[in-house]
């Protein structure tokens, strides 16, 4: 076998979340010696500092990037799970932003963190974007898992994304509830809200093309805009948080879905 496909799951608490990541794999003659290629199906789309529109990974255990003689393809040592284990947790991690070797000094600072939450909106965006991407075009032999997957998570991923709108920070939401929010405070930009509040009714469209239903109860009644100063002062209130509960479906179970990550032939 030479040619491999995976597919791997955006874990909860990141920008990535619920969303369905492809990757195509060559594995030349002389591997396992050396590395293997890895190819991104980015759809044209880069929602990562080490994953670019063109398909490129970065990544030192491919030796597409710098990095110390541990890090990078060590033969009898690294495998290709290590590779896709490496791309979910170290690439498509919760604060993709320090991924960048020049902003990982800043991770801490309150303008780096700031400049955090706004390319993890970026990211949430991009990531519905390429949601609705492989939908409409499910990568070959994997139909049943995108069909499956997303049939069973729509009412999640709308949920967040109402939550967002909300001023939830992106990644925060969590099923079942809304984990604390970063020390820095910062909040979701009426920007952020106002662009994801376009994408939910497309999102909800495709969502009922694969036969989910009562999605609409999760579209906020007027669009978003960026808010304008009031010039009288406001009344001072206080917030009691409340808890999201989970919506549960009744989902199709495909066998492929109980797969974290799946590989076959194509």
């Amino acid at each position: 076998m030479d040619l491999l496909r995976a597919v791997i799951i955006g874990a909860e608490g990141t920008p990535y979340h619920d969303g369905l990541f492809f990757f195509d794999v060559f594995f030349p003659s002389d591997y396992p010696y050396v590395p293997p290629k890895v190819h991104y199906q980015s759809r044209g789309l880069r929602l990562n500092p080490n994953l670019y529109d063109n398909g490129h990974v970065c990544l030192s255990l491919l030796n597409t990037w710098s990095g110390s003689k541990n890090e990078k393809w060590t033969p009898g040592v690294s495998t290709m799970l290590q590779v896709l284990v490496s791309i979910q947790g170290l690439i498509l991690n919760a604060k993709p932003y320090f991924n960048e070797p020049g902003y990982a000094s800043t991770s801490g600072t309150q303008n780096g963190e700031a400049k955090s939450l706004k390319y993890n909106e970026k990211t949430f965006i991009l990531s519905v974007r390429t949601m609705m991407y492989t939908m409409r075009k499910p990568p070959k032999n994997f139909e049943e898992l995108v069909a499956g997957h997303f049939y069973s998570r729509a009412h999640d991923i709308l949920a967040s994304c109402k939550a967002y709108m909300g001023g939830v920070q992106v990644g925060r939401f969590l099923k079942g509830g809304v984990r604390d929010v970063d020390d820095d405070g910062g909040k979701n930009s009426d920007k952020f809200k106002a662009d994801l509040f376009g994408y939910v009714k497309p999102l909800v469209i495709e969502f009922e093309k694969i036969g989910v239903k009562d999605c609409q109860k999760f579209m906020s009644p007027t669009p978003l805009k960026p808010t304008t100063p009031i010039p009288t002062p406001l009344k001072a209130t206080t917030l009691k948080s409340t808890t999201l509960k989970q919506t549960h479906l009744n989902s199709p179970k495909p066998t492929l879905l109980k797969k974290l990550f799946t590989l076959s032939c194509f």
